[in-house]
C-alpha cells in the first residue's frame, strides 16, 4: 500500500481540468504525468500567436463566485491580468441589441410593431403559460413570451447544437440562462446591476495579459518545474485497468504505462468505447451522446477602430456563423502594437455536414463575404484568414440526455483508480471555471483521500452560481 506522496498519477488532457489537477498535485509531491495529444496546452483556453498578436480559440473570460476556483486562478496569474468592461451584444436584423437583453433597448430597437407584439407575447404567457415540457424552447418561452424567444434564443440555438430547440434539454438554459426572465431584466435596467446575483449579467471579468492560456502555459511550467512530465503531441488511445485499485494508460503507440490513478478528461464517448470489458448496456448508451464541432475562422481586417464589444452573438438567420470575437477589446497587451484587428466567426456542425468538409481557403471566402455582409467593417479591407478545426468541442444536451448520462457515471464511478473530469470527459457545457474546479476536487481527492462527486459539479446550479462583485474576486484568493 503506497502512501500519498508515493502515488504515480497520469492525467489525460492539458486543458483546464487535467492542468489544475496536475498543478494541485505537484504542489502536494505527488508525481504526475501529462498527456496531451496537441502540439500545445489549454485545450479549449489556449492562447496562440497570430499575424504577431495573441488569439484565444474563440471567446474566454474568467469569472467565478468560488473561493477555491479564485485562489488558484489568481495564485498562477499572479498580477499579470487586467480587469476588462464586458460588452457583449446581439446582431440581428443589422442592428446590435444588449445581451443580457435590456428591454427598453431591444424594443426600441425592435419597431413599434413588433415591439407591441412580443410584449402581448409576454403578458399572455403570464396569463396561460406554455406546458412545461423541460425543453429549451418551453422553459425560455415561459419566461420571455414566444416572440422575444424566437427573435433572441431560438436562431443562436439552433445554430450552436444542430437540433430544434423541442429537442433541446432545459438544461442547458438553466445553466447558461437560470432564473433570468423579462421582470428581472427591467428590474436590472433600473438598479444597474447592482446586487444583480444573476451570473450572465456580471459586467467585468478577468483576462490574463498574456492571453488566456497564459494561465495554463504557467501551470504546465510548474508542473515540470516540480519534478512532474507533460508530454505533447502524445495521444493517448485508451484506460487500462488492472482489476484491483490501479489504472493505466495505453499511448497510440502501444505503450503502455501504469499508474496508481488515472484522470481523464478525454471525450467521454472514446474513453468508454476504448475501455476494456464495458457492458453491451453501456456501450448502447454511450451511442446516443454526441459532440458538436467548431471552425474557427480568423480574419486580419486592417483597421484599429472597429465595433467596440468582445464578441458578438449572430441571430440573423441569412448568416451560417453564431459568434463574431474582436480580441481588439480585450487588453491591449495581446495586440503587441498591430493597428489591424483579428476577428474570429465561429461555425458549429457535425462531422457529416458539408461545411466541415471545406477547404480552409472556401471557408475564408465564407467567412469573409458573410463578415462584409453585416457591415460591421465599412470600408475595411480583410487581408488574411487562418482556421482552427476543433473536434467534439461541445456536448450536445438533447432532451433527457441526463438520464443516458447516469448509467455511465455509475458504471466509471465503479472503476477504482479512475477520475473523469473536463467538458470533454465528463459530457458538461463547462466553463473555463468549472473544469478548474473539477481539477482542484479531482486532486483533492487523491491528495486527502475525501470523496468529492465529481459528477455533481455543475449541475447544483443555485449553490454553484452564488452571487460575487468583481471586487470580491481578488480578496476571496487571498
Amino acid at each position: 500500500m503506497c502512501t500519498k506522496l508515493d502515488k504515480k498519477v497520469g492525467i489525460i488532457g492539458a486543458g483546464p481540468a487535467g492542468l489544475t489537477a496536475a498543478y494541485e498535485l505537484a504542489k502536494a509531491g505527488i508525481a504526475v504525468e501529462v498527456f496531451e495529444a496537441g502540439p500545445n496546452v489549454g485545450g479549449l483556453s489556449q492562447s496562440f500567436q497570430l499575424w504577431n498578436q495573441t488569439v484565444d480559440l474563440g471567446p474566454h473570460r474568467f469569472f467565478s463566485s468560488d473561493a477555491r476556483i479564485n485562489k488558484v486562478w489568481f495564485e498562477v496569474a499572479g498580477s499579470d491580468f487586467r480587469m476588462v468592461n464586458r460588452l457583449t451584444r446581439i446582431y440581428y436584423n443589422s442592428k446590435l441589441f444588449y445581451y443580457p437583453l435590456k428591454p427598453f433597448d431591444a424594443l426600441r430597437k425592435l419597431g413599434i410593431r413588433q415591439s407591441v407584439s412580443s410584449m402581448n407575447s409576454y403578458f399572455r404567457e403570464k396569463i396561460t403559460p406554455t406546458p412545461d415540457q423541460q425543453t429549451f424552447e418551453t422553459w425560455v418561452v415561459r419566461r420571455f413570451g414566444y416572440k422575444l424567444y424566437s427573435t433572441f434564443f431560438k436562431t443562436y440555438s439552433e445554430k450552436l447544437w444542430g437540433i430544434a430547440c423541442t429537442d433541446l434539454d432545459e438544461d442547458f438554459a438553466a445553466q447558461r440562462i437560470k432564473k433570468l426572465s423579462l421582470g428581472e431584466a427591467v428590474k436590472n435596467a433600473f438598479i444597474g446591476g447592482k446586487g444583480n446575483t444573476h451570473k450572465t449579467l456580471i459586467d467585468q471579468f478577468a483576462y490574463p495579459v498574456g492571453g488566456n492560456g497564459m494561465i495554463y502555459e504557467r501551470m504546465a511550467d510548474y508542473v515540470k518545474r516540480h519534478g512532474g512530465a507533460v508530454h505533447l503531441k502524445t495521444p493517448v488511445h485508451s484506460v487500462v485497468t488492472d482489476g484491483e485499485d490501479r489504472c493505466g494508460i495505453k499511448q497510440e503507440d502501444g505503450t503502455v504505462r501504469s499508474f496508481d490513478h488515472v484522470i481523464s478528461t478525454m471525450p467521454l464517448t472514446l474513453l468508454v468505447n476504448r475501455l476494456p470489458d464495458v457492458p453491451v448496456a453501456i456501450k448502447n448508451e454511450v451511442s446516443r451522446l454526441r459532440f458538436r464541432n467548431t471552425i474557427l475562422v480568423y480574419l486580419k481586417v486592417d483597421s484599429s477602430d472597429l465595433f467596440p464589444d468582445n464578441w458578438l452573438y449572430i441571430h440573423s438567420k441569412e448568416l451560417l456563423t453564431g459568434r463574431i470575437t474582436n480580441f481588439r477589446n480585450w487588453v491591449p497587451e495581446i495586440t503587441n502594437g498591430e493597428k489591424a484587428s483579428i476577428l474570429t466567426l465561429e461555425y458549429w456542425c457535425y462531422e457529416q455536414d458539408d461545411i466541415w468538409k471545406k477547404t480552409d481557403a472556401e471557408l475564408i471566402e465564407l467567412a469573409s463575404n458573410e463578415l462584409t455582409k453585416t457591415g460591421l467593417i465599412p470600408g475595411a479591407t480583410i487581408s488574411a484568414g487562418f482556421v482552427k478545426r476543433l473536434a467534439r468541442s461541445y456536448p450536445v444536451y438533447s432532451k433527457g440526455y441526463k438520464e443516458i448520462l447516469k448509467p455511465i457515471q455509475e458504471y466509471l464511478s465503479g472503476l477504482k483508480g479512475l477520475s473523469v473530469i473536463g467538458r470533454y470527459g465528463s459530457f458538461k457545457y463547462n466553463n473555463q471555471d468549472h473544469s478548474i474546479l473539477m481539477g482542484i476536487l479531482a486532486a483533492d481527492n487523491i491528495v486527502s483521500g475525501v470523496k468529492h462527486d465529481l459528477w455533481e459539479i455543475n449541475t447544483d446550479y443555485e449553490s454553484y452560481q452564488e452571487s460575487a462583485s468583481v471586487e470580491s474576486l481578488q480578496s476571496e484568493a487571498v
